[in-house]
């Protein structure tokens, strides 16, 4: 018989003749395979539930009323369904025109974060100059260095602003730019924003993956550096330039140390929301004529539903754009 003929012989088979002729190696191997499927299920759902979690306890706790908080027979399910929380939130956040403020500096900020920093990275990932790894190592501490530790200086370098002391000398005394947006768009734009460290890294890493065989090709057919970056390299870094811009909107969104420093004057979401406790007494002790202690249960369930109003948009924001996010994080980071 051929061997063609075997083969089709043994298919015939049932299941345990062929493990009988196997010697039991088929039973074994079969066996193996749905154990060690059946142990990534449990982990893979034992990690996925550690980490969404706690977001369906906020989910759960802002649906319910203040009676259920203190039922200790409602754990999971409310038993007197309620959306007034989100009412409420909205109304301590002023969320409508908070979203607007910060859906605005969030966007302009992000956007002019990546347009530096691409032209950075992309300085240090193609271009060789005098003290270029002394001045990525700079990068480096700007990722490590926490910006607390420089917030007395930022504070007393824009409340008395000058450049080379012209200001002074013209007009007699410094500029205060405390309390307006100039100081954080002026540090974005000098690639010292929040998180910026990162995302020069992030594009320096993934131009150093793109093959310069196209820079050059485009240098023969008489590309300047200019024209090349914008029609070659540009298009090849959509990918990560749109993880940084993510990155960016996302951790402007939810800002609280620059927001408070530079932006303080401007109602935003995230200063809203660590503020949204005090708010809420407020509003009992306005509507109630009276002080009154509000219980930590409450004032966690109203801080729980506005964390969710904030973090919603993020979540449908990331759902738009995905794709491009993980392709450009599996191709960030190969080629030191």
């Amino acid at each position: 018989m051929t061997n063609v003929e075997n083969k089709a012989g043994y298919a015939k088979l049932s299941f345990w003749e062929r493990n009988k002729l196997s010697g039991g190696y088929l039973l074994k191997k079969i066996v193996g395979e749905r154990a060690v499927s059946i142990i990534r299920f449990i982990l893979l759902f034992g990690m996925c539930f550690l980490i969404i979690q706690p977001i369906l306890n906020k989910i759960s706790v802002s649906f319910m009323t203040e009676k259920d908080l203190y039922n200790p027979i409602v754990v999971s399910i409310p038993e007197h369904f309620t959306t007034g929380n989100y009412r409420l939130a909205a109304e301590l956040m002023n969320f409508k025109q908070a979203a607007i403020n910060s859906l605005l500096v969030s966007f302009t900020i992000a956007l002019l974060q990546i347009a530096m920093c691409t032209i950075v990275g992309y300085g240090f990932a193609r271009f060789e100059f005098p003290l270029k790894k002394f001045w990525f190592a700079c990068v480096i501490l700007v990722i490590l260095i926490p910006p607390q530790t420089i917030a007395s200086s930022l504070h007393l370098h824009f409340r008395y602003f000058d450049i080379l002391g012209i200001f002074k000398l013209l007009t007699g005394d410094t500029i205060n730019l405390r309390g307006s947006k100039l100081p954080y768009y002026f540090m974005s734009a000098g690639c010292m924003g929040l998180k910026n460290g990162l995302y020069i890294y992030m594009i320096r890493q993934y131009f150093r993956n793109i093959p310069g065989d196209l820079e050059e090709a485009a240098y023969v057919d008489g590309c300047g550096t200019f024209k090349t970056f914008l029609r070659i390299m540009l298009p090849q870094a959509k990918p990560i330039l749109t993880s940084c811009f993510l990155f960016a909107f996302v951790w402007q969104w939810t800002d609280g140390f620059y927001s408070r420093m530079f932006l303080g004057n401007t109602k935003l979401v995230s200063t809203a929301l660590s503020r949204i406790v005090d708010s809420l007494g407020a509003y009992i002790q306005r509507i109630n004529g009276v002080k009154t202690t509000i219980s930590v249960a409450y004032s966690n369930c109203i801080l729980s539903t506005g964390t969710l109003m904030i973090i919603v948009p993020l979540i449908v924001l990331y759902l738009f754009a995905q794709r491009a996010f993980v392709e450009s994080i599996s191709s960030t980071g190969i080629k030191m």
